[in-house]
C-alpha cells in the first residue's frame, strides 16, 4: 500500500506558476498514492511559467468555490512570481491557506509560494525559507529565514527553487504522511 493512498491533497495555484513547481510535486504525490487535486479560483485550463516564458497548460479539477479546506489532508503551493502574487489578493485563496495553518495540517509552499503564508497573518515564529528575494517579507512577517534546501516546521514544509524539488517532494510527502501537526489543535 502507498503511504499517501487515504489522503487527499490541494495544490493551489493560479495563472502563471512554475510548471515544474507544480508537475514535480504532483507526481511524487499521486507516485505515494495521495488523491491529489489543482485548485484554482480560474476553471478550465490555467497557464503555467516555464523559466522564461509561458508553458503547458493545466486543467483545473476544482474551482476554488467548490471545496473547502475539510475535503483535503493537506495543501501544496507551487511557485512563479505571478501565481502567488494573485493568490495573495484573492481573499478566498487566503481564506483556504490559513485554514491549514489553522487546523495544523501539513502546508509545503516553494519558491515564491510562501507569499501567500504571509498574507495569512499566521507565520510569526515560524522557521521557513523561499526563494531569497522573499526573506525581507518573511522576516517582517516574524518568520525565522533561513537558506536550506527544505525546512519542517511542524508540518509547514518550505523550499527555495526548483533545483530543491527532490527535497520538497519528499519532505512533503513525509510531512502529509504523519497529518495534523497536534500543536496547532
Amino acid at each position: 500500500m502507498a503511504i499517501l493512498s487515504n489522503h487527499k491533497v490541494a495544490i493551489l495555484t493560479e495563472e502563471g506558476f512554475e510548471q515544474v513547481e507544480l508537475t514535480s510535486p504532483k507526481a511524487a504525490l499521486e507516485a505515494a498514492g495521495a488523491t491529489v487535486h489543482v485548485i484554482s479560483p480560474q476553471s478550465g485550463k490555467i497557464k503555467a511559467w516555464d523559466k522564461t516564458n509561458w508553458g503547458i497548460e493545466i486543467t483545473v479539477d476544482k474551482q476554488l468555490s467548490e471545496v473547502s479546506p475539510e475535503d483535503y489532508d493537506a495543501l501544496v503551493l507551487p511557485g512563479g512570481v505571478l501565481n502567488p502574487d494573485k493568490l495573495r489578493q484573492n481573499k478566498d485563496a487566503v481564506a483556504f491557506v490559513a485554514a491549514f495553518l489553522d487546523e495544523g495540517k501539513p502546508v509545503a509552499a516553494i519558491c515564491h509560494g510562501p507569499q501567500v503564508l504571509i498574507e495569512t497573518g499566521l507565520i510569526n515564529g515560524r522557521t521557513l525559507t523561499s526563494y531569497p528575494s522573499l526573506q525581507t517579507d518573511l522576516k517582517n512577517a516574524g518568520a525565522n529565514w533561513i537558506d536550506q534546501e527544505v525546512v519542517a516546521d511542524r508540518g509547514l514544509v518550505t523550499s527555495r527553487t526548483p533545483a530543491d524539488l527532490d527535497a520538497f517532494n519528499k519532505k512533503a510527502i513525509e510531512e502529509i504522511a504523519e497529518g495534523i501537526h497536534e500543536e496547532y489543535q
